[in-house]
């Protein structure tokens, strides 16, 4: 489990990396930096830690007017930064260490999509949604992990989809690059056996979120159903606490995930069929 301290009232589910107890564990409350927190599950994720309290929020978005409103509302400190631009990462990196010191936990939230054929794909939407889904969570990861295992002490979150597990018809490069972090972070996890740092991937299928409104194209399956940005939130906190590693929202997409898995002829003949 992730980083929280020791209170002279321990908390019923007390939040360590990896589930084990860290020598490392720092003398005030853990920092936590969660990306995209202006909207959507960031800002979910936001106002859900700072409800249980034992965590000192950083805040990162691109909308600085709701970036402000949600930090004065939980207590974080604002970071404005736009991960979309190549040295977005490595700023926010910088402001996050010297407003705090150290970064225990990653919570990386941001994210885009696009709609359409790939054929018809913009060049700059290619690279805008791969720098932001996934170049700059490497980044941040390579320039907030070694601190952690330094320590002993962290947990990186990452925010992937259902699309990065089985791939959806006009959402290629989106696809890609959420099935890039899944890859991205079973390795981390081998690497980081034996220390307590732990690597989460959650994994929802549609939020009711601005996403679909600002990628262009809304959204149009009857299953699975929009769930809340809360709710997602709620399973971040939970994977955290506990230490889990992939977790999905509903948690029933785990099954066609594993059919995807263990039969992906069959799995692509009924989404060819069914959409």
């Amino acid at each position: 489990m992730p980083p929280t301290p020791r209170h002279e009232a321990t908390p019923r589910h007390e939040a360590r990396p990896g589930g084990a107890r860290s020598t490392g564990r720092p003398a005030g409350r853990p920092v936590s930096l969660i990306t995209g927190a202006s909207s959507g599950i960031g800002e979910a994720v936001a106002d859900r830690f700072a409800a249980d309290g034992r965590w000192r929020l950083l805040l990162s978005g691109r909308d600085e007017e709701r970036l402000a409103a949600v930090a004065r509302r939980t207590g974080g400190g604002a970071l404005r930064a736009d991960l979309g631009e190549p040295d977005g990462a490595e700023r926010l990196a910088a402001d996050a260490l010297e407003r705090e010191g150290r970064v225990d936990m990653l919570v990386a939230a941001a994210g885009i999509g696009w709609a359409g054929p790939f054929t018809r794909m913009p060049a700059d939407a290619v690279d805008r949604l791969i720098t932001l889904n996934l170049t700059s969570v490497v980044h941040l990861v390579r320039l907030l992990l070694p601190g952690m295992a330094e320590r002993g002490f962290g947990r990186v979150v990452m925010i992937g989809s259902m699309a990065g597990r089985v791939g959806v018809a006009n959402e290629a490069v989106y696809a890609a690059t959420k099935g890039g972090l899944l890859a991205f972070a079973d390795s981390l996890r081998y690497e980081l056996a034996g220390t307590r740092v732990g690597v989460t991937v959650v994994l929802p299928g549609a939020v009711d979120t601005p996403f679909f409104t600002r990628r262009g194209a809304p959204y149009h399956r009857e299953r699975p159903r929009p769930v809340t940005p809360e709710r997602v939130a709620e399973v971040v906190f939970d994977a955290v606490v506990r230490g889990h590693d992939d977790v999905f929202v509903p948690s029933w997409l785990g099954m066609p995930a594993r059919l995807h898995g263990a039969v992906p002829g069959f799995f692509r003949s009924m989404a060819k069929r069914f959409g």
